[in-house]
């Protein structure tokens, strides 16, 4: 695994390494002999451009390395380059750093440009959506947050907790609209997902007070 990495992460070196030795055993030897170390350089440097440190990024984020996540993602120079997945995938990624960072701005227009290069799997797409109407809700656009939470809620998040984020936010819309009933039943279906991360646990406590009081 550690050399798959390796290799992800110096590739684009070693294909002009390989390109360069190859070339030059073209010209002094024959171009036949040098094929292979062509084809090599090829290959390295195609899916450098086409495939990105993606896995290198995930597996920063998964262990919580963040400035590691980021210079990896700053290995991606042309980003349009990547194949639609991937291309997806980039800038999803980009979105959730720059929220880290409180970039909301940054975040929004990288998860816009997620959503239009394609989503890799319809779970996905639904936390395309999810990301968007939560940048929406923290900037206070309720409007383009409620419409994209619902959207995420329709189209399926991967985990209850994500649901259940979702449904507890479209709650508290509800509520400051003064649509208690929605409210409840927003409420009453991200209880019944039955979260345990301390965040939502603790969100659902808080909230169980207001539901509690509200009419209808």
């Amino acid at each position: 695994m550690k050399a798959f990495n390796l290799f992800i992460k110096y590739r684009l070196p070693l294909g002009l390494v390989l390109l360069i030795g190859g070339i030059a055993l073209g010209v002094s030897v024959g171009w036949w002999e040098s094929s292979i170390v062509l084809v090599l350089a090829l290959i390295c440097i195609v899916t450098h451009f086409l495939f990105g440190p993606m896995r290198l990024v995930q597996e920063a984020v998964e262990n919580g390395d963040v400035d590691g996540a980021m210079r990896y993602m700053n290995m991606v120079k042309f980003p349009k380059l990547l194949i639609k997945p991937i291309r997806s995938v980039y800038y999803f990624m980009q979105s959730n750093l720059a929220m880290q960072n409180q970039d909301l701005d940054k975040a929004e227009a990288a998860v816009k440009a997620s959503i239009k290069s394609g989503s890799p799997m319809k779970e996905y797409e639904g936390m395309q959506f999810f990301q968007l109407g939560t940048i929406a809700y923290q900037k206070n656009d309720i409007k383009s947050a409620d419409a994209n939470l619902k959207k995420a809620v329709r189209l399926g998040l991967p985990d209850k907790e994500n649901t259940a984020g979702a449904l507890l936010m479209l709650c508290s819309i509800a509520m400051s609209r003064r649509d208690f009933k929605t409210a409840k039943d927003y409420f009453r279906r991200a209880k019944a997902q039955k979260p345990t991360t301390d965040q939502i646990v603790s969100q659902i406590k808080e909230m169980d007070k207001y539901i509690s009081r509200m009419p209808g």
